[in-house]
């Protein structure tokens, strides 16, 4: 598939890439909108939309009812903070066997896994710890 060029779209892209906390919809939108004012969030959703469809950034559901979006389309896990929401890549090495071990007793053929880790993050960690003492 040829889509024509389109800078708005560029700049959508451009922006996750300087970021690693995984940004809603509504958070690329107030920034693109820095750089293109007229831009409408129905526009940033669409080509958001359009760039996971086409595997150039990747969408995360982690259960809060937001999409996250994720330059970084290489295989990694993520963690969700239960408290702040923050959703951050987890530095670890890859579990891709448990495809076999799910494989075992399934009849039909796995092709794959998404995996996110919950709890509390470093800063609400800390700060739990904090309101106890």
């Amino acid at each position: 598939m040829t889509l024509k060029y389109s800078r708005q779209r560029e700049a959508i892209k451009d922006f996750l890439m300087t970021r690693n906390d995984h940004p809603t919809a509504d958070v690329v939108y107030s920034n693109v909108r820095t750089e293109f004012p007229n831009i409408s969030l129905g526009t940033v959703y669409r080509n958001l939309t359009l760039l996971a469809d086409l595997g150039e950034i990747a969408r995360l559901r982690v259960g809060d009812g937001v999409d996250h979006f994720d330059a970084d389309t290489s295989p990694h896990y993520h963690f969700v903070c239960s408290d702040c929401g923050s959703v951050i890549d987890l530095e670890m090495d890859s579990i891709d066997s448990i495809n076999q071990t799910a494989a075992k007793n399934f009849d039909g053929q796995i092709a794959g896994h998404i995996t996110y880790f919950y709890g509390l993050c470093p800063h609400c960690k800390e700060k739990k710890l904090k309101a106890l003492s």
